[in-house]
């Protein structure tokens, strides 16, 4: 059945929001005493940052994976932090490993083949669940397959709370928050460069599915082949070649924003890093373990005569899903979340976890006009 749409024509503006890059603030705050949180995939790249990041937040978490002797060989024992082995394939350790958890954060991809199997263990043990996934279908799957599974469980689940999804969604909320309906959406992604971790290599092989964007208020199949078009990105960036790739930021604001149409576009340079073989992987320069790469999120909305633009711009798009994980996180701490499978634009606040992010260490800049 046909969703039947129907466009305002005038769109208030409430007000303007802006955020400077404030001191950095990366002291470890005072030390957490309560439920625990499990990060599964912890010896990974994201999973290395999602870790320390809540142990800076005076949360200790549980570090779990494949693979105890890659966790062990991070060292984590020196700060209190527990190891438990789990694998995908063997229910009884997933539920072993998550039986002390209030939260789960899973940041072990491909997620088309770990999701499902830790949210399944996760919501067995009582406990809540966040993801990183950048994969649409994974995505879709969580919503279909777990939606009523959290409500009757009174547990809550929330996909694609990394980079890609994540900030997506949060600035798209924060730009969207006084319309009714949004016309169109179009999000352009620039890297400045991009080397690829090798679990994103891995995830980019196993990820066949057809990408969608959202055409006449569907999701539907992008265009073989993907549009290309010139963007012009704010101030240094300026004018870039961008290519049709949307990510798990499609479904998710897809599930709470509804635009009626929506297409997401990345700088033709970080696919062609991301396409090469021989691109390295990622390599720290600070203390933080950060690489040196910048992005900026550029989103257009439109609405009757209303134009709008949210940007938002940082460093690093694997380090950057840290903070936000562990908003997430702490805000499931605190049960302030109905039960059921939400964006991560319905789970958190977009303007104060922003806000968050620009006063944090991560110093994220973001903008909203007008």
């Amino acid at each position: 059945m046909q969703r039947l749409i129907i466009v305002r024509t005038v769109c208030t503006v409430r007000r303007q929001c802006k955020t400077e890059r404030s001191v950095p603030r990366v002291g470890r705050e005072p030390p957490y005493d309560g439920p625990t949180v499990v990060v599964y995939g912890a010896s990974g790249h994201t999973g290395s940052f999602v870790v320390d990041e809540l142990w800076r937040r005076g949360i200790v978490p549980i570090a779990s994976g494949r693979d105890a002797g890659k966790l062990e060989a991070r060292g984590l024992a020196g700060r209190g932090i527990a190891v438990a082995e789990a694998s995908i394939d063997d229910a009884g350790s997933m539920r072993r490993a998550f039986a002390r958890a209030a939260v789960v954060v899973n940041c072990a991809g491909p997620f088309l083949d770990t999701a499902d199997a830790v949210i399944g263990a996760a919501i067995e043990v009582g406990a809540h669940y966040v993801d990183v996934t950048a994969e649409q279908a994974s995505v879709q799957a969580t919503f279909n397959q777990y939606d009523d599974v959290a409500r009757q469980a009174g547990l809550t689940v929330v996909p694609a709370m990394g980079f890609f999804g994540g900030l997506a969604d949060l600035l798209a909320s924060a730009g969207s928050r006084d319309l009714d309906v949004i016309e169109q959406m179009d999000i352009a992604v620039f890297l400045d460069s991009w080397y690829p971790t090798a679990g994103t290599r891995r995830t980019g092989a196993r990820n066949t599915a057809p990408r969608m964007v959202v055409a006449n208020g569907r999701l539907s199949p992008i265009a073989d082949p993907p549009p290309k078009r010139k963007w012009s990105f704010p101030a240094p960036v300026g004018d870039v070649d961008v290519t049709g790739v949307p990510l798990s930021e499609v479904p998710v604001i897809a599930r709470h924003l509804q635009p009626v149409n929506m297409m997401t576009y990345l700088n033709d340079d970080s696919l062609r890093d991301l396409a090469d073989p021989n691109t390295p992987p990622p390599t720290a320069v600070d203390r933080l373990g950060r690489s040196a790469q910048s992005f900026v999120i550029d989103l257009h909305i439109t609405c009757g005569s209303l134009e709008r633009r949210a940007v938002a711009s940082g460093r690093d798009i694997y380090a950057i899903t840290a903070p936000l994980v562990a908003e997430a996180t702490q805000q499931l701490l605190r049960r302030r979340s109905p039960a059921g499978v939400l964006a991560p634009g319905e789970h958190l606040s977009a303007v104060a976890t922003l806000d968050a992010l620009a006063h944090d260490y991560s110093g994220v800049q973001w903008t909203v006009t007008p």
